[in-house]
């Protein structure tokens, strides 16, 4: 294992099998990046991180898509025009 950057671990995949308890136990302070060949292919992170960025995700989701919902809303007060309108006023019909 080798530390790179504050709070994250390096463990190569064949390591991992050698050194699993020690990962577990890294987990609770560090990130541990799993790698093949010297190239990052995976991350490891306690579960209790992993819960609050999902946490995270899904609160920034629910104000985007409550933002686009208020924007529609408004937009709906505003004239619109159907297809067949829309054509006709660029000379399709």
């Amino acid at each position: 294992m080798l530390k790179v950057e504050e709070k994250t671990t390096l463990v190569g995949v064949s390591e991992l099998r050698k050194v699993m308890t020690d990962v577990l136990e890294e987990i609770k302070t560090n990130r541990v990046v799993l790698t093949r060949r010297n190239r990052p292919v995976g991350i490891i992170i306690d579960y209790k991180e992993f819960k609050k960025m999902e946490e995270t995700i899904e609160a920034l989701e629910d104000q985007v898509l409550g933002q686009l919902a208020g924007h529609r809303a408004s937009r709906k007060s505003k004239k619109s025009l159907t297809l067949e309108q829309a054509e006709k006023k660029v000379g399709l019909r």
